[in-house]
């Protein structure tokens, strides 16, 4: 029997590779319904060994498949961590993968770098990698840099999100290790949201207007102010690049037509230019308290803020509403003067299932993540609460 060896080495490649990009479209080392986190982590990262092993050049042109983050950011740390193995006809191909992002330079998890950096770069014969210690950074002495909505999805990842700090025999081990691991919120982008893309075209922009609040299906999405009317009208279409949660884009699917919301002037009382300015001053009024009762669910609620930086008069935070499981809940972040001016703010509408789990991660936190002492307060027995723990995916955290 003769066998083409070549042959079929080329098939086993072909094979082997299918799977790993099939892994790297589906797994992102949490827990999934076949498995737990722990699995997970231990058998992707064989795979991405394997596959660095034994086909590296195959491996590198895996960042241009479309495979989701967290297997992007492995493939790159693995690859820039064994620079000094590329062969010297793959560097230029390998250092152009690496740095295929939108702008050159794509990002490295803070914590993941391998080397010692200047505090900006990572810099190698094929590649340069920025890294993003903190999502607000000064660029120069009169510069901040930040990305809009991601500082505040930032920190709604990160509140409680480290897991127990005491060792409760109840938790995992993976969850005395990792914590709650990887955290990953799906959203949408505004160009998926049926009807907002004519709706920024249509609606009219105001001479003095600096900000907006974006309703949807008569429900509050978002709100954003700017500092001038020019920066306005600038921005007014990054509407668009702003994520949205998955129950907006139900509702904009759902609930095609909105109601009519208009105010008028009774005629029959306005006979002359100081009541006509009257009644004008009154319209005004009515609308601003309509709009204002439209967006009781952001506007006068209490905020858990924090301050992220401060560069002269002017302060970075972000915040998040006080997680009324019955009322709708919004992060943001804002930009205020020393005066208590509104210099910029951007919000963010919370899913119901995004509540819940914050809200429970919260409680854990205030009660040391003791289990029965949680429960307790919430008015459950521990069964109970375990299972609302499994219901919105926490089950991998616990023992039982």
């Amino acid at each position: 029997m003769n066998i083409n060896w070549a042959n079929r080495h080329q098939q086993v490649a072909r094979e082997d590779v299918v799977m790993f990009i099939n892994a790297c479209l589906s797994c992102t080392g949490q827990r999934e319904f076949y498995g737990d986190a722990y699995g997970q982590r231990v058998s992707i990262d064989f795979l991405h060994d394997y596959i660095l092993g034994n086909y590296r050049l195959l491996y590198t042109r895996t960042l241009a498949a479309g495979i989701n983050h967290f297997n992007q950011a492995q493939i790159i740390l693995k690859l820039l961590a064994t620079g000094k193995h590329t062969p010297p006809e793959h560097r230029q191909e390998e250092g152009a993968l690496i740095t295929a992002a939108d702008d050159g330079s794509p990002v490295g998890a803070f914590g993941g770098q391998l080397f010692k950096t200047d505090g900006k770069h990572l810099k190698y014969d094929c590649a340069s990698v920025r890294l993003l210690h903190r999502m607000v950074k000064r660029e120069s002495s009169n510069q901040l840099r930040f990305l809009p909505l991601h500082l505040a999805m930032e920190g709604f990842l990160s509140m409680f999100f480290s897991g127990p700090y005491i060792a409760w025999s109840e938790y995992s081990k993976y969850a005395l290790s990792y914590g709650l691991g990887s955290r990953i919120e799906s959203s949408f982008t505004g160009r998926y949201i049926a009807g907002l893309e004519d709706a920024l075209r249509v609606f009219e922009i105001h001479s003095r207007q600096v900000g907006v609040l974006v309703f949807v299906a008569e429900e509050l999405a978002s709100a954003f102010v700017v500092p001038t009317p020019e920066d306005y009208q600038i921005l007014h279409k990054s509407l668009l690049e702003d994520f949205y949660g998955d129950l907006l884009y139900e509702y904009a699917l759902i609930h095609k037509t909105t109601f009519p919301m208009s105010v008028s002037l009774d005629e029959s009382k306005i006979n002359d230019l100081k009541a006509l300015r009257a009644a004008v001053q009154n319209m005004r009024s009515d609308w601003a308290s309509f709009q204002g009762f439209m967006a009781e669910g952001l506007l006068g609620r209490k905020l858990i803020s924090k301050k992220v930086y401060t560069a002269g008069p002017f302060t970075l935070q972000r915040f998040i509403t006080d997680l009324d499981r019955d009322q709708e809940n919004h992060i943001g972040e804002a930009i205020i003067r020393e005066n208590g001016e509104l210099e910029y703010l951007k919000t963010y509408r919370l899913s119901h299932m995004q509540t819940k789990r914050v809200y429970l991660l919260s409680k854990l936190a205030e009660h040391n993540w003791n289990l029965d002492d949680t429960a307790k307060k919430l008015g459950n027995t521990r069964k109970e609460f375990v299972l609302r723990l499994e219901n919105v995916g926490f089950g991998y955290l616990l023992n039982e």
